[in-house]
């Protein structure tokens, strides 16, 4: 491509609204602009780099026998109401209605648009297993859109989904695509992990996500610096803590804590330390009100509510409320002496208080020298809380929890029966007997492994794109397009690497030299072959490499064979 004929804008100055490197640089250099909060028109640097990751997550599939599709991105409320998600899923969910008053969605994900689909092809097991997948652009109406490709409303997906007769297969099945998986980044350049992870709204029974590592990363995630085991934070277990302090010798009793309502202010102004203290959260689940119990030092981890309790929704109860169930405002409730009968449930982590401190269900008071399990009704004790750095490994008991940042750019799920069963998508088995699907679901974001290879990749100049991704292989860089010799040069070795199947961009342009290496050094290709003044008298070229080795000079005819060796 001649970069006088590249519509390739780019920016000295940093967006405004752009906060991570990722964001700000695709801005830059040229390869997506904002059409509304979330949604990003692709130009045609960012297609081409965007289309390169298509290819790499093709080969990888198609590579283990995995077939492509492509799926509705408007999706009849009937389907999402058979699944049961139509009512399940919160505001994310896009919702329209045709002209004839009909119910649709804009999917933000495809489990039972292609579970209808193997439900009317699909009837022997031995047509089993399929695995299918599409490329598809999705929408989810995120209530706070950001960083650019990292987390917008409108994205590209690779969404995969298995189908299988067994659990057994669907495990053969999901270590295949693990691996699949770990190609793919691999040859992205990127370095992840693999994280246990909760499976959220899509469900089943296990699920893993793929986390680049990286500085911005939105998750926060557990890892083990003694063994392999590594969670998101959302999944991340959490070891039960020992209770170091005696058992109160008497029963509790009420003392004065005015205008004490954090935990904070109520350690101080009793001088205890906040882990003799008990927070009693609030909360709605599937519409019920419920009292959740965790242990001063630590937060309440909603995900793990959810899944303890089997609840297809938490939050917490409005403020205003909270007085009617308890007596109390917020702060000052606590598990003994309810206004009305709430559900009490526990974080392992108070299990064993003897002697603790909770809100009395009177504005300004609480209660001291609390024995949990004498003096309180615990529905049960569930691992509630969010794992910290310093716990105990929950898998090898030796080694200590640590955390790093993460960006989720493929998640993968042993999904099981969960829709097929829902939505009567059955076949016979070798039995004669009429069997649910046992289904696994497999999901890559495009444009965010994409942002996330700039994020694990740049300097202070641009982006330093892994080969596999950059949008050309090569620049040709002319000092003076008014330099005949220089002109005609750079003619034959576009021409010439073209030939051979080398991907270049030739800046032809009538613009200083320095400019060129600015775009060059922001746009991130990864080599340059720079046609300067000295070549009409030594017949040389000097060779670039954006990832900061030394560069060199080459005869005009050793071009192709360096690049080739060293790119």
């Amino acid at each position: 491509m001649r970069f006088s004929q590249l519509l390739c804008p780019t920016l000295k100055e940093v967006p405004n609204d752009a906060e991570v490197a990722s964001h700000q640089l695709m801005i830059r250099a040229g390869m997506i602009r904002k059409v509304a909060a979330g949604i990003y028109s692709l130009m045609p640097l960012g297609h081409k780099v965007i289309q390169k990751m298509m290819t790499i997550v093709r080969e990888e599939l198609n590579r283990v026998g995995a077939q492509e599709v492509f799926l509705p991105s408007i999706i009849p409320a009937q389907l999402w109401e058979e699944s049961g998600r139509w009512q399940q899923y919160g505001p994310e969910l896009l919702r329209l209605k045709d002209r004839h008053g009909n119910d649709y969605c804009y999917g933000p994900t495809h489990e039972e648009v292609i579970t209808e689909l193997v439900k009317g092809s699909v009837k022997s097991y031995k047509q089993l297993p399929v695995n299918l997948y599409q490329i598809q652009t999705k929408f989810r109406d995120e209530i706070r859109p950001r960083f650019g490709l990292m987390r917008g409303r409108e994205f590209m997906m690779k969404d995969a989904y298995s189908f299988h007769a067994t659990d057994e297969d669907l495990k053969l099945t999901y270590a295949q695509m693990t691996e699949v998986y770990g190609r793919i980044f691999d040859r992205c350049g990127l370095q992840y992990k693999m994280v246990e992870a909760d499976s959220g709204n899509i469900g089943g029974s296990m699920s893993a996500e793929f986390m680049v590592t990286a500085a911005t990363g939105e998750d926060l995630v557990i890892d083990c610096d003694s063994c392999s085991y590594a969670a998101n934070i959302e999944a991340a277990i959490a070891s039960e803590l020992p209770y170091e302090f005696p058992v109160a010798a008497t029963p509790y009793s009420k003392v004065s804590t005015p205008n004490q309502r954090t935990i904070q202010e109520v350690s101080e102004g009793l001088g205890l330390p906040n882990t003799r203290l008990v927070k009693a959260l609030m909360l709605l689940a599937d519409g019920m009100p419920v009292m959740v119990l965790v242990r001063g030092d630590h937060d309440l981890n909603e995900s793990k509510l959810k899944r303890s309790l089997g609840a297809d929704e938490i939050s917490f109860i409005d403020e205003a409320q909270v007085p009617l169930l308890t007596g109390a405002i917020p702060g000052f409730a606590g598990p003994i002496g309810l206004k009305k009968e709430v559900l009490i449930y526990a974080d392992l982590s108070v299990k064993g208080i003897t002697s603790g401190v909770v809100g009395a269900n009177e504005s300004g008071y609480h209660l001291v020298d609390v024995n949990l399990s004498r003096d309180c009704t615990i529905a049960a004790y569930f691992d509630l809380r969010n794992a910290v750095e310093g716990d105990t490994c929950c898998r090898c008991s030796k080694g200590r929890y640590r955390y790093t940042r993460g960006i989720e750019v493929g998640h993968i799920f042993q999904l099981g029966t969960k829709y097929s069963s829902a939505m009567n998508a059955i076949f016979l088995d070798q039995n004669g007997k009429t069997m649910p699907f046992v289904m696994g679901c497999y999901g890559i974001g495009i444009g965010r492994t994409v942002a996330a290879a700039i994020e694990q990749s740049h300097d202070e100049k641009g982006i330093m794109w892994p080969p596999a991704l950059a949008p050309f292989q090569v620049a040709i860089i002319l000092g003076s397009t008014k330099v005949e010799e220089q002109v005609a040069a750079g003619d034959r070795i576009y021409r010439y690497l073209l030939d051979n199947g080398i991907d270049c961009l030739y800046d032809d342009r009538s613009v200083s030299i320095g400019v060129k290496f600015n775009d060059f050094e922001l746009i991130g290709v990864p080599v340059a072959i720079v046609i300067g003044k000295n070549f009409a008298e030594s017949g040389q070229l000097e060779i670039k490499y954006r990832d900061g080795r030394e560069g060199t000079q080459v005869l005009e005819s050793s071009v192709l064979s360096v690049i080739l060796n060293k790119d």
